[in-house]
């Protein structure tokens, strides 16, 4: 990902970089989504906050979910980066987007469940 150059340029400003959650393997995504099943009751309610297996960009290695001060800084310049926020309900997940660099990051979804990328 692009965070190498994102976090000197952000430490420029105070911020320092704390990441969650970046790469996950295929189990324990699993794992999470069924945990969200169990949570909201259904595979649709759980949609809305963990992607599934086949579909979740931290699988792919093409997210990482930021603490608040690093999110709040990406909010603002994450896209000269090609680092967006992809989901108005989590605002700590961002994703690789490197045409964000030339062309701004896309709309961002309400949550994943809206999201045609997580639809199976």
């Amino acid at each position: 990902m692009r965070i190498p150059s994102a976090r000197r340029a952000d430490a420029e400003d105070g911020i320092e970089f704390h990441v969650n959650s970046g790469w996950r393997s295929r189990e324990y995504q699993n794992r999470l989504f069924r945990v969200a099943v169990a949570k909201y009751g259904s595979t649709e309610g759980a949609a809305r906050w963990v992607a599934t297996t086949d579909t979740s960009a931290h699988v792919s290695g093409n997210a990482v979910d930021l603490g608040s001060d690093a999110a709040a800084w990406l909010s603002a310049y994450g896209a000269a980066y090609g680092l967006c926020q992809i989901y108005r309900n989590e605002p700590w997940h961002y994703e690789l987007r490197l045409e964000a660099i030339e062309h701004g990051c896309p709309a961002i979804y309400p949550d994943p469940a809206h999201d045609p990328r997580t639809r199976q």
